[in-house]
């Protein structure tokens, strides 16, 4: 059976032994990756390189890889060990030797090129995470580590091939998962899951959807799977890009060192109103008109807007070259549009494509009279005077703000194009009270940058990147969905998200109509339901909610062996919410206070007065400020040791209607690792007490 061996007050035990000679190994691994990275800092690329240019290029990837080559103190070079029975690739004859391999965050090699510790992404550790007592895959024994800050301090075994050793759960791993929170979220690559690595370890030309609960881990397996695939296509995603896409920049920056940890520094990150910040947003939608901006038939209207300013030609072209007079009638001029319309490519690509054609037509008239003429007269023909008037009287230049500014503001001009599409409230909801004078002074709201996003879109192609990953995906709108969508149009995406997560009037009630509007439709969808982060009392006690907000999904089972902390109490003053809060700081790990947006001011004061510090967010923590207080509206996708929940009814009503608000009740109590306290003065919603 998988046993425990550990360095205690400083007594070496009976296995000091095999444990120093592990710490030796850390030493030596270290020591190694820093001879790296001062191999790296020592290049002298002086000769190099052939121009400023190249320098500059090159000089850019160097610090890159010395910042990728980083020894992080307190973060394990390496977390476990796998002896095979055999050389990986070699034949499997008897009495052939097998071999030991080090698994870490990074590969580090010694002075000859021999691996000290192997890439955790390499397909030599995937028996790590992969290997059982069912299937061992050739695995003889499979140790991890356990560590005090960056002390290694306890090794723990299972000798997988060993019929004689039963299956036991693993208490280093339950101990690194249930390990206290403090600061941005950590990478989990010491405690992926068999399920996660298959997701993880997907490859590149398909997109993947995972569905997981709160605590399963989706988001740290989107980031790990980004960090999988850079290591698996290094160099066609350098050409092509990544991006991470997250719900608001407090859990961007929650989430932000994980992938540096692993030693990639190259992916982006950005919110959706980052990627369509084409105006400065200036307003609210109230949620009627946001929930129609962002419907899908939007783009349509859009469309035909777009479209309705190409005008069929009813004078010919006469073009004039010397002594001669060259004429393309307009039915000739009404054939060449009507081919640019049916071949569907964008407004612009069209639009600078019309001169060509109108071109070769004159050109074709030269050839018919015994001209001979060349490329460069069908490019002075396209920059005619007679021909530049044609195209801007058929095919004019259309900004895409003001495409969106005329439709918000002009009611006959989005009667026009959005008939048999939306409905007369629709358009009323929708349309602005005054119009505006201009791009510069109009009034934006985020949904307003979406359509004008969609609107650039189809005008010029958005340029596409090789990988995407669309993190808390379920908030978003059709129309958003189409915008992520087209950033990732030519390559794959990984979407993250939880149904019953779903806290905008908008929220997707299903994947396959996400995956649609996304231009993924046939992108496999994993369902992921063992949680690892939530107690078993907590997750229980928050899937009462399930039946109401999405009936068909399978609740989440903490594989948790702490049932965690969890009570709820009666209060009647503010005081008693901080005094919660008080008592659970005395624990190790980050307090969170999770409230109803209207509450946050009330809170705070209250913590002010009790002398008692917190943050906002986004905000990282310290040992010294270990509180957070917390907005319901930006709880989703943060964690905490502990959480302080109060008034659950006040949550609820704070939405614009039940159903969002019982979902983003079931966000805020699920954002506890070790315990939660549910303060209350009204009474709780009556399907936490059913």
């Amino acid at each position: 059976m998988p046993t425990s061996h550990r360095s205690l007050g400083g007594t070496p035990l009976s296995s000091a032994g095999p444990l120093s000679r592990e710490r030796a190994h850390l030493a030596a691994s270290r020591a190694a990756l820093r001879a790296m990275r001062e191999d790296v800092e020592a290049l002298d690329i002086s000769d190099v390189t052939a121009n400023w240019v190249n320098a500059q290029v090159l000089q850019r990837q160097i610090e890159q890889r010395i910042k990728a080559l980083a020894d992080l103190s307190d973060t394990p070079l390496f977390f476990g060990r796998l002896d095979y029975l055999h050389a990986p690739g070699a034949e499997q004859a008897e009495g052939a030797r097998g071999e030991s391999f080090y698994i870490g965050r990074r590969h580090v090699h010694d002075a000859d090129g021999d691996p000290m510790v192997i890439d955790w992404r390499a397909p030599v550790s995937q028996p790590f995470y992969r290997a059982s007592k069912k299937d061992p895959m050739d695995i003889a024994l499979r140790r991890r580590f356990g560590y005090t800050g960056g002390e290694l301090t306890a090794y723990e075994d299972e000798h997988l091939s060993d019929p004689a050793e039963a299956a036991r759960t693993s208490r280093l791993l339950q101990q690194e998962i249930e390990r206290p929170r403090v600061g941005p979220m950590r990478d989990i690559v010491a405690t992926i899951q068999p399920e996660q690595d298959e997701i993880v370890r997907s490859g590149l030309a398909g997109s993947v959807c995972v569905q997981g609960g709160p605590g399963t881990g989706k988001t740290a397996v989107g980031l790990h799977r980004v960090a999988y695939l850079l290591y698996a296509h290094r160099e066609r995603l350098a050409r092509t890009g990544t991006l991470v896409v997250g719900p608001n920049r407090s859990f961007l920056h929650y989430i932000e060192q994980v992938l540096p940890a692993l030693g990639e520094l190259t992916v982006a990150q950005a919110t959706v109103d980052d990627l369509v910040a084409h105006v400065e947003v200036r307003a609210t939608d109230d949620t009627r008109a946001a929930t129609v901006k962002g419907d899908a038939r939007m783009a349509e209207v859009l469309r035909r807007a777009l479209y309705s300013h190409v005008t069929m030609p009813t004078e010919p072209v006469v073009v004039v070259r010397g002594s001669r007079r060259w004429r393309v009638p307009a039915y000739e001029l009404e054939e060449i549009v009507r081919q640019l319309l049916e071949r569907d490519i964008r407004y612009g690509a069209a639009r600078e494509a019309l001169p060509q054609r109108i071109a070769h037509a004159v050109l074709v008239r030269m050839e018919r009279a015994g001209e001979a003429p060349d490329d460069r007269v069908q490019d002075a023909v396209a920059r005619n005077s007679a021909v530049k008037a044609a195209v801007k009287a058929i095919w004019p230049q259309v900004d895409p703000a003001k495409l969106v500014l005329r439709l918000l503001g002009d009611a006959e001009f989005l009667a026009e194009h959005s008939a048999g599409l939306l409905d007369e409230d629709e358009r009323k909801a929708i349309l602005w009270p005054k119009p505006a004078r201009s791009v510069k002074s109009a009034k934006w709201s985020a949904a307003d940058a979406v359509l004008i996003d969609e609107a650039a879109d189809l005008i010029r192609r958005t340029p596409s990147l090789g990988h995407v990953v669309l993190d808390e995906a379920q908030d978003l709108s059709p129309m958003q969905y189409r915008a992520v969508g087209r950033r990732c149009s030519t390559g794959s995406a990984t979407v993250l998200g939880d149904l019953a997560q779903g806290t905008t009037p908008w929220a997707t009630r299903s994947w396959q109509e996400a995956l649609a509007h996304l231009g993924k439709p046939d992108a496999a969808v994993e369902e992921l339901t063992a949680g690892f982060r939530v107690p078993t009392d907590v997750i229980g006690y928050a899937s009462r909610l399930l039946p109401h907000i999405a009936p068909g999904l399978t609740p989440v089972t903490s594989i948790r062996e702490n049932p965690g902390l969890f009570e709820i109490r009666g209060v009647s003053q503010d005081s008693q919410v901080v005094s919660a809060c008080e008592e659970l700081l005395r624990n190790e790990g980050s307090v969170g206070l999770i409230a109803a947006d209207p509450r946050i001011p009330r809170l705070s004061e209250a913590l002010a007065r009790a002398g008692l510090p917190h943050l906002s967010p986004g905000e990282e923590t310290t040992e010294g400020t270990r509180l957070t207080l917390v907005p319901a509206s930006l709880a989703k996708g943060l964690e905490y040791d502990y959480v302080v929940l109060d008034e659950p009814s006040a949550v609820v009503d704070a939405e614009p209607d039940e159903p969002t608000g019982l979902r983003r009740l079931y966000v805020a109590l699920t954002r506890a690792v070790s315990g939660l306290i549910i303060t209350h003065t009204a009474p709780l919603p009556e399907q936490l007490t059913a």
